[in-house]
């Protein structure tokens, strides 16, 4: 016991004395022995100069110089320094959430700021203050939908990533909702197919654009006709291509998700990152999570407030509207000042950078023997067909220093021979003759 806890023996007989039980067996007597650990069998503690070497040998197995093509939802964008600079301040760096608005004035202007812009940028109406990624923002928009018009079935298109529809899939394990997935034709939404499968019971249509493959679309016909049967319209997008591609907004969308990470976070092994939401005004009293609004105070200045808080913690919990403990304040922060930065024009700018160097590779890459590039309206990311399969081919083109790009088998099984690739603006023109020079020796 006591090398495990940093209590003394007249301590645990204190404890114990007071909660009314004459020993630790006792205590834990309703656990079953076969249940109980009895030795956790630690290793004897090590100094901070042990600690700190063996994390750096560690970390040393990471590789760290590969050129990364890959995609699938995380993309390997440029991010400005002063994004690092400015949400280290110790202010940021240390505030957590923002109950008490008189002293936590800075933290909220800048989530007011940042569902401005993503308002902004979406072209909706509102913005909550962040969720924890694009795949639980996903299952968030789902729930939404559901509390609003009270059906159950869910159309999810097998174009969204799958990674967000496994988050989904997890969500709603122990609740009374019906996912549906729908198959996808040459790799793009069948429309078609969607609009079949609509029916009475159906709550709302998730779709993503560009979608898992970066094929772009454009729903705002499909939106309508899931509007005139009372349907919501659930829309995944790429924060960075709508500097290009027609908004959510624009699209009709009721509610927009996405993952916020290629708005000045690095892929960090995998986060942390944020969640992001907008909806139409209809759906404002339905948001999760928080939102953060601008007041005066009682001498006239300008002031920010919560001014929805809708998780159990506020408000009866049969009224609530999620369980978010956290809205990423600090990723979502670094969001703001990176589009702070890059400005409207910069954005744009982008955007269309991003689509550039993908449209280089894709020309770089069609003229390599065996290699076919999926035809198409793409954005930033594109699926091509390899001779040999991807997973394989993915393998040896990181023995030549690149992350080649992510082979479509993992998550679908009949396409065992295609990889998407993604280019974004950092990769330069001498990046992606070096890669198409690299898969040809791969190939050859």
């Amino acid at each position: 016991m006591a090398g495990f806890t940093p209590h003394t023996k007249e301590e645990v007989s204190r404890m114990l004395d007071a909660i009314g039980v004459d020993s630790i067996e006792t205590l834990f007597a309703d656990i079953p022995a076969h249940l109980r650990a009895c030795s956790f069998d630690l290793p004897t503690g090590k100094t901070e100069n042990e600690v700190v070497r063996e994390f750096r040998e560690l970390s040393r197995c990471n590789r760290t110089d590969l050129v990364s093509f890959v995609g699938g939802g995380y993309y390997d964008h440029f991010i400005p320094s002063a994004v690092n600079t400015i949400s280290s301040r110790s202010e940021f760096f240390t505030a957590y959430t923002p109950y008490q608005p008189e002293a936590s004035q800075g933290t909220l202007m800048a989530i007011f700021e940042y569902q401005s812009m993503i308002a902004s940028m979406t072209g909706l109406d509102y913005a909550n203050a962040s969720l924890y990624d694009g795949g639980t923002a996903l299952y968030e928009a789902i729930a939404m939908a559901v509390r609003a018009n009270n059906r159950r079935k869910i159309l999810v298109d097998r174009g969204v990533n799958p990674l967000f529809r496994n988050i989904i899939k997890s969500y709603i394990i122990n609740i009374d909702v019906d996912i549906e997935e729908v198959d996808i034709t040459d790799l793009r939404t069948d429309h078609k197919r969607l609009r079949s499968l609509m029916d009475d019971d159906t709550s709302a249509i998730v779709v993503q654009n560009p979608n898992f493959f970066g094929m772009v679309d454009d729903y705002e016909e499909l939106f309508a006709f899931a509007r005139s049967k009372g349907i919501a319209s659930i829309l995944s997008f790429y924060p960075i291509s709508l500097g290009l591609l027609k908004t959510p907004g624009e699209m009709k969308a009721d509610i927009a998700v996405g993952e916020g990470q290629s708005l000045g976070l690095p892929l960090s092994f995998g986060g942390p990152y944020l969640g992001l939401m907008a909806v139409e005004k209809k759906f404002v009293r339905k948001m999760p999570g928080r939102i953060v609004g601008e007041t005066v105070d009682r001498d006239g200045r300008r002031a920010f407030v919560l001014t929805l808080q809708a998780r159990e913690q506020h408000i009866r919990r049969e009224k609530a509207t999620s369980n978010i403990c956290s809205n990423q304040a600090l990723c979502a922060l670094r969001a703001v000042v990176y589009l702070s930065l890059v400005g409207k024009e910069g954005f744009a700018k982008t955007a269309l950078i991003n689509n550039a160097r993908a449209e280089s590779l894709k020309k770089a890459l069609a003229v390599i023997k065996g290699v076919s590039v999926k035809e198409g309206l793409t954005f930033n990311e594109f699926a091509v067909n390899l001779p040999v399969p991807a997973v394989d081919f993915a393998s040896r083109m990181l023995e030549l220093g690149y992350a080649a790009g992510l082979p479509a088998s993992l998550f679908y099984r009949d396409l065992e021979h295609t990889l998407i690739v993604a280019a974004t603006e950092k990769r330069s023109e001498g990046d992606i003759t070096a890669f198409a020079h690299a898969v040809r020796k791969a190939l050859s």
